[in-house]
């Protein structure tokens, strides 16, 4: 038997074949072109089909994962028309009268190795999609087909790397599992997996190669390891994982329409994360009481210049109406930071966490949230919805961004729109400042949401997009605690009810802790809902 490890980025137990995937490696031999303004035109060309491919691609993708999973074809497509991109193909075509195809492939590799040096994690991942559209459009100029899998049987699905195209477009029924040397846990690809489902590792190694190809081995996703010809006793003990893994999903379903109450009689609402339209069926599945965080950026993320206000009346109002009067959190627009969007055109900032970023950004363009929050209040006539402001810190914030609201909500009604009677509008704590002032600020809204992520990295000076400070990232440090207790006491003392929407939320070592400080609400990842109610359904406060 051999042991290769790797990182996990998908848990689950999968025992099957190996089917490794020989990609044949982006490139293509120079060759001097005579017809220097005719090959230009064919790079044009293939810039159009590629850019219709992906179209293509991207509805496969939502119907597959979802707005979040498939918003990466829209970002595909615009890296294949990308001004510094296409640029540097066409210099060299013109300057070494080169044939496309070879222009495509030098400025590819240029590219990703740019990526691939830059300190940034999420940066360093990109670097893959660059090669992803470079080599589409090879395959378009020399009309040689894309990899794909062909076996009769399911396999694990080895590899050196997968594309997000080459995830996307796999027929599920044939994959087990898949395996990368190399890869990362933040590229687009981990997250497909983790939408489909299928365990998966990357950053295996070298020792992962065409010699497995046919072998029987077994995946543990979550243990990060990849068994070629396991022997019986390793057999034994991962099928014994994967039955246990089975009986626990099987009694999960079993709490469906049972409260989240533990043993004493505390009971907690137990909502759903979600990123788009793709994940609504996810959080109905899973019987989450309702969604405690839409992130509106991702209606911003995917399109290609401002969404006007029936463009996001229509998504707005498709959500409320798809939960049938389940309560709905709509997040407005948190852009800014590591969501980064061209046509919004923000200046560059040395510390962007620090910057123009969510409500603060609505705060400096009125007539951006003007159109958000007329959009929001328009689909409040068709379900149970309520607004949310992130990144606040003092009560002048949160007083303009609560006029506004009124602002937008009596223009509709002045003008004869129907609008729900109730839309409760709320802040996200997520500063220490906000946490701190807690009970200056309950009294202007109606609810607070604990929003984990940011108030660690704030509360803790810990950039949490820098892996080389990732140790020093302590979410249960006391301070944060301290943070979160003072926003519930002030939430309470007010009459104001209050939720997490973090990380934290689903970390069930706090789910104790979180029901003795009297948090009425936890909205995690709509996988997690079941997980939680289980926990908090043997939990005894008494």
């Amino acid at each position: 038997m051999e042991q290769l490890t790797g990182k996990g980025v998908c848990g689950g137990v999968r025992l099957g074949p190996i089917y490794y995937l020989e990609r044949r490696p982006l490139g293509a031999s120079r060759r001097r072109v005579d017809d220097v303004p005719g090959e230009l035109a064919r790079f044009q060309r293939a810039q159009a089909e590629a850019v219709a491919q992906l179209g293509h691609l991207h509805q496969e993708a939502l119907a597959k994962v979802g707005e979040a999973g498939a918003a990466l074809f829209e970002v595909h497509q615009m890296m294949v028309e990308d001004l510094d991109y296409s640029e540097a193909v066409r210099g060299v075509i013109e300057t070494q009268e080169a044939n496309a195809e070879y222009a495509v492939t030098a400025t590819g590799k240029n590219f990703a190795q740019l990526f691939a040096q830059m300190d940034d994690p999420y940066m360093n991942a990109r670097s893959a999609d660059v090669l992803d559209v470079s080599a589409r459009l090879v395959s378009i100029l020399t009309g040689q087909p894309l990899g794909g899998i062909d076996s009769e049987v399911p396999v694990i699905l080895a590899t050196d790397d997968l594309t997000p195209s080459e995830t996307v477009q796999l027929d599920e029924s044939k994959i087990l599992a898949f395996v990368t040397a190399g890869g990362s846990t933040n590229s687009h690809t981990a997250i497909l997996a983790r939408s489909l489902g299928i365990p998966a590792l990357v950053q295996v190694g070298e020792r992962l190669t065409h010699q497995w190809h046919g072998r029987r081995a077994a995946v543990d996703g979550q243990a990060g390891r990849l068994y070629i010809e396991p022997d019986e006793a390793t057999l034994t003990e991962l099928e014994a994982k994967a039955e246990a893994a089975r009986r626990h999903q099987a009694l999960l379903q079993e709490l469906k329409g049972l409260p989240s109450r533990s043993l004493d009689g505390r009971e907690v609402e137990l909502f759903a994360n979600v990123n788009g339209l793709g994940d609504l069926a996810l959080a109905l599945t899973n019987d989450a009481a309702g969604i405690g965080l839409f992130r509106t950026e991702f209606v911003f993320l995917e399109a290609d210049d401002y969404p006007d206000e029936g463009a996001q009346f229509r998504i707005y109002k498709q959500v409320a109406q798809t939960m049938a009067g389940k309560k709905v959190v709509f997040r407005t627009m948190d852009i800014g930071a590591d969501k980064q969007i061209d046509y919004f055109d923000l200046a560059h900032e040395d510390n962007p966490a620090l910057g123009l970023r969510g409500a603060r950004l609505s705060l400096d363009r009125p007539q951006l949230l003007r159109v958000q929050l007329r959009a929001l209040y328009r689909a409040s006539a068709y379900g149970a919805i309520a607004i949310m402001f992130p990144m606040i810190a003092s009560p002048w914030e949160v007083e303009a961004l609560t006029a506004a609201a009124r602002a937008a909500a009596d223009e509709l009604t002045a003008e004869g729109v129907d609008i729900g009677t109730k839309v409760e509008l709320g802040i996200m704590i997520e500063t220490p400042a906000a946490a701190l002032i807690a009970d200056q600020l309950a009294p202007l809204v109606d609810f607070f949401s604990i929003g984990s992520n940011d108030l660690t990295q704030y509360t803790l000076a810990v950039d949490r997009q820098n892996d080389a400070v990732d140790r020093f990232c302590d979410t249960h440090h006391a301070a944060v605690l301290k943070l979160i207790e003072l926003a519930a006491q002030a939430a309470h003392a007010h009459g104001r009810w209050i939720g997490i929407c973090g990380e934290l939320g689903a970390d069930p070592a706090l789910t104790e802790t979180f029901l003795r400080l009297g948090i009425d609400e936890l909205s995690v990842s709509p996988a997690k809902v079941l997980e939680l109610r289980h926990l908090i359904r043997s939990l005894d406060l008494s």
